[in-house]
């Protein structure tokens, strides 16, 4: 089993900045690939972005491309995304996942994803 606890959402101002962490426990995750996926009020979970098992590789929603940078810190068993000029249309309850089996491709639907953490609030103010 492995635990994913996400930290680093707040309240921030359209055009800021912040960072996201991801940080694994109960066993190393540098062999799965994992990803980032989103939650608006109202709305279905939607994929944001992910990293291959390597960190090799990204892939990111077009919604967010050029804005979103996701890392790993093998090490340090965690991942992050970088948020850059938030909107607040990104504005939701955002949640990293990771998948459960040894692949070399970037998973961008939830079904494919075995491990969830339990979310962490971004708010962007206009």
């Amino acid at each position: 089993q492995v635990q994913l606890v996400e930290s680093g959402g707040t309240l921030v101002q359209a055009g800021g900045s912040l960072r996201l962490s991801c940080a694994a426990s109960g066993r190393t995750v540098r062999n799965y690939a994992m990803g980032w996926f989103r939650q608006a009020p109202g709305k279905e979970r939607e994929f944001v972005g992910g990293i291959s098992r390597n960190g090799g590789s990204t892939f990111y929603a077009d919604s967010v491309k050029g804005r979103f940078t996701i890392s790993r810190n093998y090490a340090k068993n965690t991942m992050y995304m970088q948020m850059n000029a938030p909107n607040p249309e990104d504005t939701a309850v955002y949640y990293c996942a990771l998948v459960n089996r040894v692949t070399t491709v970037i998973h961008t639907t939830s079904d494919e994803y075995n491990f969830w953490g339990q979310g962490t609030q971004v708010t962007v103010s206009s």
